[in-house]
């Protein structure tokens, strides 16, 4: 509701040349009373059974682009007539921006309630996963330009329908298609899409709009570039790019200045110029690799992502932040370089390893914890969906990641304050990482001892109950992920934990809980520290 369903779809009808109808009006058309009246004297449920009718008869004419009521998923029926007879979009907006569009508006039934937030933040719970099972494409409403996101619509239709023609039989397409979703991180004239979805990395014209100059330079490692670089590479060598192949040995530990020479040495010997666009083909490191070479290498030359990790895809492949490690800190040399795109294919996590599968949802799980207490909820009640790979619970876990984390970037896009907050568990995760040495432990499994550290470190400040405290860590431990941290003896701790960015003044700075999803930034006691580091190191 809200989503600006009836202003798109008209535009988009028009553009189509096709009919728009808008399942409401055809239903206060037909009873000829209004959708308040038909909900206070008939009730929800004879309403939702006129919008079943109504939306089965639409589903059967052809060359309609139907807009359909809020509340029509909550009809198995209803879904799959959708489902099988067209392509559903599902226009997804946040609570703050539908409720600014419609809190006043009295035709809105559902919403005549003493707090229509809350109620709001009900049904997006119940209808959300609803709408993402049954959407060939999601696209963010959180633009102000309505033509550019109808112009977003009409490329994916495009990018679709030639999926159609390549993949699969056409009997069968609509009910195997799975959703493309569209967002897009909005930085003015640094702005950049991001799209998720299967078989992106086979889609040549996706990457191929995303490149202007005559050569490219494709950063990999030595895992991902036997399975997906010659995919990558040979529809951009087809169309006469000049394609250079630039493959790094596997690991953290190798996200150092020796590895960027390598990418560095690379471009200078193939004369690469200032309209070489950089593509980085991989996990977490290869990304921040890449963007790094592309902001230095002759002072900034384009890069793409194609992010093939699960932590990538929700988290290092949005927001700019490039790097690479020193022996005494990780990622504290860089620069913050947006990418011109991040194209993240959902099909690439089938071979991923179940211990990067973790480490990735160790993510998902901090964007939940610090933003969105309802998201959290979500992952706790499809953890078991989500380490079985389950390609609509990924999808989903995959875009409100994207859209918590793009949002956050759009406030703050050098981390001068709230993206600060991106790092909750990351104080102690990155000294965790640094005191084992890079590579020991994953990133992600970390990130998840570090969380249950802050937020046990939370709690003794008396900013969250030993209830939440037992929530984080049970639903870490659910994710195949450590809760308890190494002991490497306080002293170590201290030293690691001063050597970070968010520090000031020499003070160490946590990302804590204020209650459970909202953050709260501060430092701590040494004593409540010492005690937490003894409470969860062994």
């Amino acid at each position: 509701m809200g989503a600006g369903k009836t202003t798109i779809g008209r535009i988009l009808a028009r553009k189509l040349g096709m009919r728009f109808i808008d399942s409401d009006h055809e239903i206060e058309a037909r009873t000829g009373a209004s959708i308040p009246w038909i909900f206070e004297i008939e009730g929800e449920d004879s309403f939702r059974r006129r919008e079943a009718e109504v939306i089965r008869d639409l589903c059967a004419e052809d060359g309609v682009v139907l807009a359909t009521g809020g509340g029509a998923v909550l009809n198995a029926a209803t879904r799959a007539h959708l489902k099988s007879r067209g392509t559903v979009v599902y226009l997804r907006a946040t609570v703050h921006s539908i409720m600014l569009r419609v809190a006043h508006d009295k035709n809105r039934p559902l919403l005549q309630t003493a707090d229509p937030r809350r109620r709001l933040e009900e049904l997006m719970a119940q209808r959300e996963p609803l709408y993402r099972e049954i959407a060939q494409l999601v696209i963010d409403t959180g633009r102000p330009n309505v033509q550019s996101m109808v112009q977003t619509i009409l490329d994916q239709l495009d990018t679709l329908e030639a999926s159609r023609l390549a993949r699969a039989p056409a009997a069968d397409l609509p009910m195997n298609l799975q959703p493309t979703i569209s967002l897009t991180v909005d930085l003015g004239e640094r702005s950049y899409p991001i799209a998720i979805g299967p078989g992106l990395l086979s889609d040549p014209d996706l990457l191929a709009r995303h490149i202007q100059g005559r050569q490219v330079a494709i950063v990999s490692n030595t895992t991902v570039a036997p399975l997906y670089l010659e995919r990558v590479a040979a529809p951009l060598r087809a169309a006469g790019r000049e394609v250079i192949a630039i493959v790094l040995p596997d690991g953290e530990q190798y996200k150092d200045q020796h590895s960027l020479m390598q990418i560095f040495d690379a471009l200078l010997a193939n004369k690469c110029d200032r309209k070489t666009t950089l593509v980085a083909l991989g996990g977490g490191v290869i990304g921040d690799l890449t963007g790094y070479a592309a902001a230095s290498y002759m002072r900034g030359v384009p890069f793409v992502q194609l992010p093939t990790t699960l932590l990538a895809q929700v988290d290092s492949s949005v927001g700019g932040k490039t790097g690479i490690n020193h022996p005494l800190g990780k990622n504290m040399i860089g620069a913050f370089y947006q990418p011109r795109a991040v194209l993240a294919d959902t099909a690439t996590l089938a071979s991923l390893p179940a211990r990067e599968l973790s480490a990735g949802l160790a993510e998902v799980i901090k964007h939940g914890a610090i933003i969105d207490a309802v998201f959290f909820d979500w992952i706790e009640a499809n953890i078991e969906a989500l380490m079985a790979r389950d390609q609509a619970a990924l999808a989903h876990a995959i875009a409100r990641s994207c859209e918590i984390k793009a949002e956050v970037v759009r406030q703050d896009e050098r981390e001068g304050g709230l993206r600060a907050i991106l790092n909750f568990g990351h104080t102690f995760g990155h000294a965790i990482e640094n005191g084992l040495g890079y590579g020991a432990w994953l990133h992600g499994e970390a990130v998840g001892c570090g969380m249950v550290m802050a937020a046990d470190l939370s709690h003794r400040l008396g900013l969250v109950d030993a209830a939440t405290v037992a929530r984080v860590r049970a639903l870490v431990a659910a994710a195949g992920l450590p809760t308890v941290a190494p002991d490497l003896g306080a002293e170590r701790w201290l030293e690691l934990m001063e050597v970070d960015k968010k520090n000031e003044g020499g003070a160490i700075k946590f990302i804590l809980l204020k209650p459970l999803g909202s953050p709260s930034i501060g430092g701590a006691p040494r004593e409540a520290l010492l005690a937490t580091l003894a409470a969860c190191s062994a």
